[in-house]
């Protein structure tokens, strides 16, 4: 045990190197599935930059304990990646750091998904620190020349692999597939390319020239034929002048919507809701980082999402053009919005008034019934929202409201005395089983409200918008196969995982209309708009999504949960490989994959156009300077 603790001080820069890479092998089969050697080359390439530069800023009496440091941080680092890639589908960047301090506040989600194989990371950091107590002797000083000649080789090692880096950087440097990028890049060399790509977005660009690049774009895709494209907008100003609410369901998946689970209907009130509502079953997520933030900002301005930062993180300091803003500007509308959580949680503080919104409501207006990890449950915020929404329509004041559920969030755990069905014993104890349970929650919890604003009186003059902020279900828990045969339907791992539902309940419209063109959540404001009898043209607002009730064919990006370039039209999903054509597309009815999708060649390069044009867009917005911060 001295002899080896000698050798680790001695010679810590092998040893080290060697301990990481079995990191990064690791990391890679738990992210990947599989161990690349000629991708794990990259690894070792930037890996071994670390290294030198440690060995040449350290001094030999603190090399080893420069280098055990340096170990542990990726260690640290590879074991949340691993954790993150679990739970999001995909690799987290550098940037994933500024919402470090939201974790406390998904503490048990993640605890949920961490599996004991993810602590093989820290193994070998025990065993390092025992060889170093027991190892501590004397170093023998080298002799001069080592001492010229260590540092001359260690630098020139340096170089050669900062070449070989950048030059793979260089390389793949185009790949839009950020997994596919990551794959060959490396989780170092990945962080670098992903900064060169967020350092040209943020090149000048006017909000005009934007607006007219994007104009150019869209021109060149047939959204509508010419019969629709000729008469007035259909619903044109049906709900001009009345009060909106949009309420946001946590992972709402569209496959819950008229499902019966032994017997039992999963979502009666959305079902009933149907019945009288637009009803849009071909919608999707289309959020990045910030997850439901993201959601509610898209929902809100018809952005798209960058991917490489949390939009309320990276754009809350700005000026956003917004439907807040739109409507306080154009009709006096008081615009709140209810959120059971700290407003603080995803830079919400920052975020609500960079769009516009005259009051939010956070955890301390409501009672905390101890629902579950966020507190209040969705019961709570409805009833304090009704509260303060009908002392708004008391004083005549026209409200825009923003409802932000909580109660269907991971880990989908109802307290047992507020459990509405009753589940199989196949169901139960499994996440398929409790994601069920908190969907029917979830649209109890709606009932209640919607049950308010009729009692209230509002119900007539409110056009209530509902839709889910992203998937549930993970993946590595629930194999489609499995939950098909659960559930008795056909359940794809991408389609009905990224499948989300959206209703418009306007008062006066005597009967439902299903719309079967594929819509995402940038086509919510655009939508709502319309209706509310809003040009967004003749008011030169910017948007990246369209008006799905005037539409007949559509197409939207997403990005993040699934690879830059990934789009939805009214026929498929296609996923990008390292480019077009190793891609992969699936029909969206039969949720089959297509052998040849080589006539949507052109809608690949203009969603990688379109979402370009957004990122600029994003990065043009002005900076807030006089404007002050919300209060409750």
């Amino acid at each position: 045990m001295d002899f080896a603790g000698k050798e680790l001080r001695r010679s810590p820069f092998v040893i080290i190197f060697i301990l990481i890479m079995l990191k990064m092998a690791l990391f890679r089969q738990f992210v990947f599935h599989e161990i690349s050697f000629i991708n794990l080359a990259a690894d070792a390439a930037a890996v071994l930059v670390l290294l030198c530069i440690c060995e040449l800023a350290s001094s030999a009496k603190w090399r080893l304990t420069v280098f055990a440091l340096l170990n542990g941080l990726l260690s640290i680092i590879l074991f949340a990646a691993t954790i993150y890639a679990s739970y999001y589908g995909t690799i987290p960047l550098y940037s994933t750091l500024s919402g470090i301090n939201q974790v406390g506040q998904i503490k048990d989600s993640i605890t949920s998904i961490i599996q004991a194989v993810y602590y093989l990371f820290f193994a070998d950091l025990a065993v390092m620190i025992v060889l170093y107590i027991i190892g501590r002797v004397k170093r023998k000083p080298m002799n001069r020349s080592k001492r010229i000649a260590r540092p001359l080789y260690v630098a020139v090692a340096a170089l050669l692999c900062v070449a070989v880096t950048s030059g793979l950087v260089w390389k793949n440097n185009a790949i839009a597939n950020e997994i596919v990028q990551a794959d060959k890049l490396g989780i170092l060399g990945y962080q670098i390319a992903s900064a060169m790509k967020e350092k040209d977005a943020l090149k000048d660009g006017s909000a005009e020239s934007i607006a007219a690049s994007l104009g150019e774009l869209q021109s060149g895709f047939n959204y509508t034929d010419e019969a629709a494209a000729a008469g007035a907008p259909n619903y044109y100003g049906i709900a001009k002048g009345k009060n909106v609410i949009v309420v946001q369901l946590e992972a709402f998946q569209n496959f819950t919507i008229g499902l019966n689970v032994d017997g039992q209907e999963v979502t009666p009130v959305l079902n009933q809701l149907q019945e009288s509502s637009f009803y849009f079953p071909n919608f999707f997520q289309q959020i990045g980082q910030g997850n439901t933030s993201d959601a509610e900002f898209m929902s809100n301005t018809s952005i798209y999402p960058t991917g490489t930062t949390a939009m309320s993180t990276g754009f809350g300091d700005r000026v956003i053009p917004s439907m807040p803003r739109l409507l306080s500007g154009l009709e006096q509308y008081v615009s709140n919005t209810f959120h059971v959580n700290d407003v603080t949680f995803w830079d919400r503080i920052q975020m609500y008034p960079a769009l516009g919104f005259t009051k939010y409501y956070d955890k301390e207006a409501f009672v905390n019934d101890n629902f579950n990890g966020f507190g209040a449950s969705d019961v709570e915020m409805y009833r304090v929202g009704l509260e303060k929404l009908g002392q708004l329509q008391k004083d005549g004041k026209p409200f825009y409201a923003q409802f932000v559920a909580t109660s269907g969030h991971h880990p989908f755990k109802v307290p047992a005395d507020l459990q509405r069905m009753t589940l199989s014993e196949t169901l139960q104890g499994t996440q398929l089983g409790d994601y069920i349970m908190a969907m029917n929650y979830s649209d109890y919890a709606l009932g209640t409200l919607i049950d308010g604003l009729k009692q209230s009186g509002m119900w007539e003059d409110t056009v209530l918008v509902v839709y889910g902020d992203h998937f549930g279900l993970q993946s590595k828990d629930n194999d489609p196969a499995w939950v098909s045969e659960q559930l008795g339907i056909n359940y794809h791992e991408r389609i009905s995982r990224f499948n989300i539902p959206l209703f418009i309940h306007v008062p006066g419209l005597e009967e439902g209309k299903r719309v079967e063109t594929v819509g995402g959540q940038v086509d919510i404001m655009p939508t709502v708009a319309n209706l509310l009898g809003i040009s967004l043209a003749e008011q030169d607002h910017i948007v990246f999504g369209h008006d799905l009730l005037n539409i007949t064919n559509n197409i939207i990006g997403m990005r993040y949960y699934l690879p830059t370039g990934s789009f939805f039209n009214n026929d498929i999903l296609f996923v990008p490989g390292e480019g077009f054509e190793d891609g992969t597309a699936y029909d969206l009815k039969t949720k089959e994959p297509i052998e040849d999708f080589s006539q949507y060649r052109s809608q690949y390069d203009y969603i990688l156009q379109l979402v370009k044009l957004s990122d600029n867009y994003a990065n043009s917005l002005p900076k807030r300077s006089a404007e002050t911060a919300l209060s409750q």
